[in-house]
């Protein structure tokens, strides 16, 4: 997607170009995770799968300040793209990959101690304590194969390629599940082969980004010159991308008391939930490759000086979340039950007890969709102009909003308050984001856009 392919194309049509291919990265990437769920849960048993499903929101702490950080360098990439300054964006992706480097080494040599003694401070259940410990130290320790493949694909998809990391995507996906089964199945290396096939996975699709990346674009070829340090381009990049680091991490610190919350009601319920996680991740696909295609968009179009496009990307945006929203909604309330089927099994009170506790999630999740994918649109586009300390505050909000509800809402409805939590999140995120995309988009009104290219 370049911004100058907005002269002749509507613009909601080629959002839903950029798009689809994002979200069939999704889809793929959701399948080859939801893979690892479902082997795991169906061959490994029920506590395995819950040991699975404990370590995500503090794999999210950690990973979501890098995925934060990077994004923030990838929009510079495409604001330099909409520019057309090629010189500039090479220098940009040099310093991205030196600040890559850098911080990947401090996650990994700061997490793989702690493991351990941060899942027992998330009073994660002893029955599944030692499982969780595996899983998530195999995952810290292939955190370099994950800070490959976002950086490689967010360079791509900024400079308007998102099919290239959508095939080698699928590749990995199909590798991820291979693996899932030969590991899981004959091996019997339970959750530790699940982690180990993930890790191999993004390993082999990242390396196929970077080797793609340097075939098919030669303007991308950096030299010895563009690693020279540039601390005012290093300002502008923690500029951008702290904030939204941030905002992860203080969203995945709201996920984590909520985790602790939901990990009192025992290990069944903690499967159902997690189970019903995977359902939610099929549908919200489409909310996340918006979040990347407006980010994108809005960074291409301010660099292009085109910032009426901007408002006209989000009003057909907003139009494809709220389209989504209502599919989203009928498919956890009527079909989230026979999905979670495909990913557990066992002892029939334990499954009878997760399946219920599953439903009672999708139910509750199937009334607040549009907020859901309101806040990609809405943050993602303050990101992508450059605004990216608006989505620390809606962080914030978003955490004390889910902190709130998980500390009171669980001791008047139960486990239906833990399930309250995200939505509240959501809303609570969103009231500021969008006050903050008109008041900022009120600056742009006026200003001289350059003419169209012929």
């Amino acid at each position: 997607m370049k911004a100058t392919d907005l002269t002749k194309v509507n613009i909601t049509k080629l959002i839903l170009l950029y798009t689809l291919p994002l979200v069939l990265g999704n889809i793929f990437q959701t399948f080859y995770n939801a893979a690892d769920t479902a082997i795991v849960g169906r061959f490994a048993g029920l506590e395995k799968l819950a040991a699975v499903g404990v370590t995500g929101s503090l794999s999210f702490f950690i990973f979501g300040f890098m995925y934060g950080l990077t994004g923030g360098f990838s929009i510079i990439i495409a604001q330099r793209r909409g520019a057309g300054d090629w010189s500039g964006l090479r220098k940009a992706l040099a310093h991205s990959i030196m600040l890559g480097a850098v911080l990947t080494i401090l996650v990994t040599v700061i997490t793989l101690p702690f493991t351990r003694p941060m899942l027992i401070l998330m009073d994660t259940p002893e029955d599944i304590l030692d499982y969780a410990v595996s899983y998530l130290a195999i995952i810290f320790g292939g955190t370099v194969f994950t800070a490959v493949y976002n950086l490689a694909a967010g360079t791509l998809r900024a400079i308007g390629d998102s099919t290239s990391p959508l095939i080698f995507l699928i590749i990995s996906s199909i590798l991820n599940i291979i693996l899932d089964i030969v590991f899981i199945v004959p091996l019997h290396m339970d959750v530790a082969g699940a982690a180990i096939a993930t890790i191999i996975a993004q390993g082999v699709s990242g390396v196929l980004c970077v080797w793609y990346a340097w075939k098919r674009y030669p303007e991308l070829h950096m030299t010895k010159e563009d690693f020279k340090i540039d601390w005012s381009l290093f300002g502008q990049m923690f500029r951008l991308g702290l904030p939204m680091a941030l905002q992860s991490s203080i969203t995945a610190a709201g996920m984590i008391v909520l985790q602790v919350a939901l990990n009192g009601f025992g290990s069944a319920t903690i499967a159902g939930y997690t189970a019903a996680g995977k359902v939610e991740s099929f549908v919200s696909m489409p909310g996340f490759a918006l979040s990347t295609t407006m980010a994108n968009f809005a960074g291409q179009n301010v660099g292009a000086e085109k910032y009426s496009r901007v408002r006209k990307g989000v009003r057909s945006g907003c139009l494809i979340a709220l389209i989504w929203s209502f599919i989203s909604s009928a498919f956890c309330a009527f079909l989230g039950v026979p999905v979670m089927k495909l990913f557990v099994t066992g002892e029939a009170s334990m499954l009878a007890e997760s399946l219920e506790a599953g439903r009672i999630y999708l139910v509750v999740l199937s009334f607040f969709f549009i907020p859901f994918n309101a806040l990609f649109i809405f943050r993602s586009t303050l990101q992508g102009i450059g605004k990216s300390i608006y989505t620390l505050i809606g962080g914030i909000l978003e955490m004390i909003m889910r902190v709130l509800v998980a500390f009171i809402m669980p001791g008047l409805l139960g486990f239906m308050g833990v399930c309250f939590a995200g939505p509240a999140a959501w809303v609570g995120a969103d009231i500021p984001l969008i006050i903050a995309y008109f008041y900022e988009m009120k600056k742009f009104t006026g200003l001289p856009e350059k003419a169209d290219a012929d």
